[in-house]
């Protein structure tokens, strides 16, 4: 296996860059800026790297998550999370997620393997020491000259430092797994049931002998019912994708049935499915996605978030009027997410520098509307603005185009999709089973040839 070593940080920097967060999206961006030479500070408020992969057994005081003057929890995880992706496909493209002795060898690892994996990352390409850690980001606005950023933060804690600085731009990495949407449901302030967030969902234990209900039918729906299912008395998930006109059981399960989505909730206790049933129930966990979410960004009305669009994007990175200065890494979902943050950094990281040109402002602002009105015409509402999951591997061979770099490895590509079929066909063992050796045999030999 080829060595990582840490590449030297050139000096001096050209720009001096803000970074928000320090997860993922937030160290790769950090690591390809320093790599062209800039200056980088990377703001994180949490005590590590990692952002959303560091577990937390703590939970919000709004178990909702909708009080504004909750305790913010930065961490979605559950106790029990698996990867739902192979991890040789996962890592980002020239650091593999390999087993690294001492750890989680599964090929879809435990959080807390993934969480290692990127501060290992952080530690071998030493960007320990560009992180201001405990440290939050308040407010981020155009200074008067209209070329540079005040960044106002200050320490977390009692009587925390605040600073004010300003800086050259600004790249937003802060994630988009802390501010949960809900589902509305018609009576639900009357029923007397407890309902929840899936960020805020941690162990099964709570949820002893209850009838719970499941919304939603993404990654995490999936592994919370059946976490949940082990020691609930009953389950019952209730999804858009469900078009039968009666409850169906769930394959191997006794106690937990699929439901159309809930008309209603009564003050009895019970709720109404569009399919006729009903059920009485004690907790409802609402697994419904996030909201893009940027409290302390001030762009004047240039920059909104409409429905869960944020808008307008130049391929879903840069806002046209106020590119290259201002950035986003990390939007898209339905994605393999480390290698197209990787390449969506490395873009931004050439373009700041000069080596990559962007097109005028009209230019980008013409290309945003056009992919609004390709969205339009295949009905997918503005809240599917940043879903990729009929073009990641598109847009990142776009990306590494424009980088000067290859595609992204066709065995990549193609265990992405075994996998995602797999799911489909194994979905209670897909993470143990699966019949694409060949691939994770292509996915070492080209880990062996890396420098």
């Amino acid at each position: 296996m080829a060595s990582f070593a840490p590449r030297p940080i050139p000096s001096p920097p050209h720009l001096r860059l803000a970074v928000v967060g320090a997860g993922a999206a937030g160290l790769v961006a950090a690591r390809e800026l320093c790599r062209e030479g800039h200056g980088v500070v990377v703001f994180e408020r949490g005590a590590s790297v990692g952002g959303t992969w560091v577990y937390t057994p703590a939970v919000e005081s709004d178990p909702l998550g909708v009080d504004p003057a909750r305790n913010i929890i930065q961490s979605s995880l559950y106790k029990s999370l698996r990867t739902n992706l192979p991890r040789e496909c996962m890592g980002f493209l020239d650091y593999p997620f390999v087993p690294r002795g001492g750890g989680d060898a599964r090929r879809f690892p435990s959080h807390e393997e993934v969480l290692s994996y990127l501060e290992n990352f952080a530690e071998e390409f030493r960007l320990i020491e560009l992180i201001r850690f405990r440290t939050e980001v308040e407010r981020v606005e155009r200074e008067v000259d209209g070329k540079s950023w005040i960044v106002k933060s200050r320490e977390m804690g009692g009587g925390g430092e605040k600073k004010r600085e300003v800086y050259d731009g600004v790249v937003v990495c802060n994630g988009h797994y802390t501010e949960p949407r809900i589902a509305e449901i018609s009576g639900i302030d009357a029923w007397p049931g407890k309902q929840m967030h899936s960020h805020n969902y941690r162990v099964p234990e709570p949820f002893v002998n209850q009838a719970v209900i499941i919304i939603g039918s993404s990654a995490s729906a999936v592994d919370i019912s059946r976490d949940v299912a082990r020691l609930a008395k009953e389950v019952h998930i209730a999804s858009r994708s469900v078009t039968g006109t009666v409850p169906a059981k769930v394959p191997s399960y006794e106690n937990m049935w699929f439901h159309s989505t809930i008309e209603r909730a009564e003050r009895d206790g019970s709720v109404v499915f569009h399919d006729g049933s009903l059920v009485y129930a004690d907790v409802i966990i609402h697994c419904t996605g996030y909201k893009y979410y940027f409290p302390f960004l001030e762009t004047n009305g240039v920059l909104t978030v409409d429905d869960n669009r944020v808008s307008p994007l130049y391929k879903h990175v840069f806002p046209p009027q106020l590119a290259p200065s201002l950035s986003f890494i990390g939007l898209p979902w339905k994605v393999v997410p480390f290698p197209l943050v990787e390449l969506q950094s490395k873009w931004l990281a050439g373009i700041l520098s000069g080596r990559i040109e962007l097109p005028s402002e009209e230019e980008m602002l013409k290309d945003v509307k056009a992919d609004y009105q390709r969205l339009e015409r295949k009905g997918w509402p503005k809240r599917y603005a940043h879903n990729f999951s009929d073009c990641q591997f598109e847009y990142d061979d776009w990306l590494a185009e424009q980088c000067g770099l290859p595609p992204v490895e066709d065995w990549r590509k193609e265990m992405y999709v075994v996998a995602s079929k797999n799911k489909v066909a194994r979905p209670e063992r897909y993470r143990d089973e699966w019949d694409d050796d060949h691939l994770v045999e292509q996915a070492y030999k080209y880990f062996e040839n890396l420098v």
